[in-house]
């Protein structure tokens, strides 16, 4: 048998849980698109830097250390290895052209030197006993001739008479014959003897001129080797500052070493490394500046090394209009170098800001300075002074420029 079951009734206490839920999903759904969820923070102002955006030219430069270097050196490279034997001067003084630094011995070039003098003055001497010796026999020689010439004269006469006679028939037929015989053998004898002399004189002339020219070698090899005695002492090769000196007596040396160098102090130029990355934009004629003794100076790129090590290139600046007053050698300078000719753009100034916004956002202030919001911004070029504004901000305007590192996610700084 089917019972029947009674329908429940809505009790007011269900009705009120229903409504107290509606509006609660409500509040949640109004909190979530319409209500403020900006968060505040207050800062103490004088904890704070600010700047002002500005209008202005914007040129691209760079900051470099220079370091200031005499405008000619020249190193001390020793020549010929050695001993130290004698120290004339010390680093730091004033040298003249010629003065002589140091003295190295080297007892195998001072040997080699007299060995080669030796054998000069052998090879002048053999020259000389040569000479003697082929002029002897060459003298010799033509005394034959002279006795010859004079043996054949008188065969001639007797030859010349004897064949007058044999016509008249005075002699007989072999007087005749042999006085023919001995005219045309001193004759042959005449001929021989005199292609004998003159081969000694050719054969002569050539031995001496060879001598000759082995003396000659002989005497520029000597000079050479008395020029490398002579690069046993280290000279100035040009008035200035013996800037160092790296020698002690009794310290070896070897060929090629470099043991100082002479600073030419007329004038001086700044040598400065850069990061490559500027490489196809650093040129020589571009300018920068720099503080000294609180006044501005002009530089100017002179050369520029291509080759890169670690990174960087170098370069060579020149003052535009002499060194300053008081510059010394070795300081370092802190040289805007300037890339382009500029252009005019707004300014944000640089601070620290920019290690937490990436350049994309700022904290603006308003006009009383009480607050300031998060703005959008979007920076373009930049060089060590400011950031190329391209959108977000307006010249005038004052912006929070230090770090922003303890501000979390906050959107409004209440400044006190």
């Amino acid at each position: 048998m089917d019972r029947v079951i009674e329908k429940k009734k809505t009790t007011p206490k269900k009705i009120i849980l229903i409504a107290a839920g509606a509006i609660g999903l409500v509040l949640v759904l109004y909190n979530l698109l319409f209500a403020e969820h900006s968060s505040t923070l207050n800062v103490d102002s004088k904890r704070i830097t600010t700047g002002q955006v500005s209008q202005g030219r914007f040129q691209e430069f760079i900051a470099v250390d220079g370091t200031v270097e005499p405008l000619k050196t020249f190193y001390l490279d020793i020549t010929e290895g050695g001993r130290v034997e004698k120290i004339y001067t010390d680093d730091g003084k004033m040298v003249e052209k010629g003065d002589t630094i140091l003295k190295l011995s080297n007892t195998t070039l001072q040997i080699d030197f007299m060995t080669r003098e030796a054998q000069l003055y052998d090879l002048m001497n053999e020259r000389q006993n040569s000479e003697i010796t082929m002029k002897q026999d060459l003298i010799r020689k033509e005394n034959d001739l002279a006795e010859i010439k004079y043996q054949l004269a008188l065969a001639k006469r007797k030859y010349e008479r004897n064949k007058l006679l044999i016509e008249e028939k005075v002699i007989s037929r072999e007087e005749y014959e042999a006085a023919k015989d001995e005219y045309e053998y001193l004759n042959t004898r005449q001929t021989l003897a005199e292609r004998s002399v003159k081969q000694d004189t050719k054969l002569m002339n050539d031995r001496l001129k060879q001598l000759d020219e082995s003396i000659r070698r002989m005497e520029a090899n000597i000079g050479m080797a008395r020029n490398t005695l002579n690069n046993l002492y280290v000279t100035a090769p040009f008035t200035g500052q013996l800037s160092t000196l790296k020698a002690e007596v009794g310290e070896s040396k070897a060929p090629g070493e470099n043991i100082g160098q002479i600073d030419d102090l007329n004038g001086y130029k700044v040598k400065a490394n850069i990061d490559e990355h500027y490489i196809s934009r650093v040129h020589p004629g571009l300018d920068g500046t720099f503080e000294f003794n609180g006044k501005s100076y002009k530089v100017t790129v002179a050369k520029v090394f291509p080759e890169v090590q670690n990174n960087t290139f170098q370069v060579d600046l020149e003052f535009a209009e002499g060194a300053p007053k008081g510059i010394r050698r070795g300081q370092t300078l802190q040289i805007e170098l300037t890339l382009n000719d500029g252009a005019q753009a707004v300014l944000l100034p640089k601070g620290g800001f920019y290690q937490s916004t990436g350049g994309n956002w700022i904290f603006v202030l308003n006009e009383s300075g009480s607050y300031a919001e998060k703005r959008k911004i979007k920076l373009g070029r930049q060089n060590p002074k400011h950031y190329e504004v391209l959108e977000g901000l307006q010249p005038g305007e004052k912006v929070v420029l230090s770090s922003y590192d303890s501000y979390g996610d906050i959107d409004q700084l209440e400044l006190k």
